[in-house]
């Protein structure tokens, strides 16, 4: 199994309306942290397409 690079804890701090908690399902940290993966993957390709090597916010 791999590190993960989301910190739940983090996420379910961050999971409120109106300042009310909800509860995070198991499912959505995978689903997250598999799109942060992804979204950090493009992002390197993007900063070594443009001849950087150093990833910025707009890679994102």
């Amino acid at each position: 199994m791999s590190k993960s690079v989301i910190v739940k804890s983090q996420v379910k701090e961050l999971a409120k309306v109106d300042g009310k908690p909800l509860s995070v399902a198991e499912e959505f940290y995978a689903a997250l942290e598999e799109k942060v993966k992804k979204d950090v993957e493009n992002a390197c390709r993007r900063a070594k397409f443009n001849s950087r090597n150093t990833i910025m916010a707009r890679d994102l």
